[in-house]
């Protein structure tokens, strides 16, 4: 009998890692990267939807920030994660579809090292100046720039502000000073200090002083306005050539995610993101959510991509 029992207990001990990994996902914590630091409309919009989430996978989800390097930082984490669906990435489309395209040596492949998820929205960035500058719309901000060449400072913390600035640099034989920050909140003290007075950013990061009066928007940079500054023109408003890249902002995991994650976690993503209160949480930040598919998110990555290799060549930009 004795025998029996510790041959039992042998089988048992043999056995039980397979039946505890057998439980279906998830059923531990879940960890979602934020290629950038708190305070920035990634980290914003990832803290609103992870509660949600958390909620819907029964399990706690944790946000790390992980910023630097135009958010290639925590994207390079995720891709060396285990594809187990215990380490997820919020994807801008700076670390996802641009940083691939900027280095000589790329740090992962977009498409081939990341299992995409859903998208998740995309969000206005406003053009903003110091008070100090006597221009109050794109015009006259053009206007002072050429009558002041090479006197005016502008303030850039991801790839789309960096294009984006370039482009009106471009389109309107501008000379400004480029000043790169790390990520929008730490430039925004240079700029309230008019040490930078030129700056485009996201809605969470300018919004709360554009509507004290201590910043300036003078433009969005997509072609509508923004409902919450309805008075600021849009790009095109403003006679400028439309911009062919914006912000956006995916959920996604590292390569060889097992499909029935994937699912789980897409289906859950798309039950957030249709929910009012979610849904008026995010655009209170500028953010405007939007789902879709895995698949779907597949075909607009590679879309994004070439349409963004396009935008860094018309803005001169070449690979570092």
């Amino acid at each position: 009998m004795q025998r029996l029992i510790m041959i039992l207990m042998a089988v048992t001990t043999i056995f039980w890692p397979v039946a505890t990994n057998a439980q279906p996902y998830p059923n531990r914590p879940i960890k979602i990267v934020v290629p950038f630091g708190p305070g920035t409309i990634t980290d914003s919009l990832t803290r609103i939807f992870t509660q949600e989430l958390s909620l819907a996978l029964g399990q706690p989800v944790v946000v790390i920030n992980k910023g630097g390097a135009d958010g290639s930082i925590g994207a390079t984490e995720v891709v060396r994660s285990a594809p187990d669906g215990y380490t997820l990435l919020v994807a801008p489309n700076s670390s996802i579809a641009v940083v691939p395209l900027i280095r000589k040596v790329p740090p992962y492949d977009p498409i081939a090292d990341f299992t995409p998820i859903s998208f998740m929205g995309d969000t206005t960035f406003l053009f903003v100046v110091h008070p100090s500058l006597p221009v109050t719309t794109m015009a006259e901000l053009i206007a002072y720039a050429k009558a002041n060449p090479n006197k005016l400072n502008y303030a850039s913390a991801n790839t789309t502000s960096i294009v984006s600035l370039a482009l009106l640099e471009k389109n309107n034989g501008l000379d400004m000073q480029h000043v790169p920050y790390k990520s929008e909140p730490e430039a925004i003290p240079d700029l309230l200090a008019g040490q930078v007075q030129v700056m485009m950013a996201s809605l969470a990061t300018t919004g709360p002083h554009v509507k004290v009066g201590t910043l300036r928007a003078v433009s969005t940079g997509l072609t509508e306005r923004t409902p919450l500054f309805p008075d600021v023109p849009s790009i095109t408003e403003s006679g400028q050539p439309k911009f062919p890249i914006g912000p956006w902002a995916a959920l996604m995991g590292p390569a060889k995610l097992p499909p029935e994650i994937v699912e789980r976690l897409s289906q859950a993503t798309i039950a957030i993101l249709a929910k009012p209160e979610i849904r008026e949480q995010m655009q209170k930040i500028g953010f405007a959510p939007k789902s879709s598919t895995p698949d779907g998110m597949a075909a607009y990555l590679k879309d994004q991509i070439d349409i963004w290799r396009t935008a860094l060549k018309d803005a001169g930009i070449e690979p570092q």
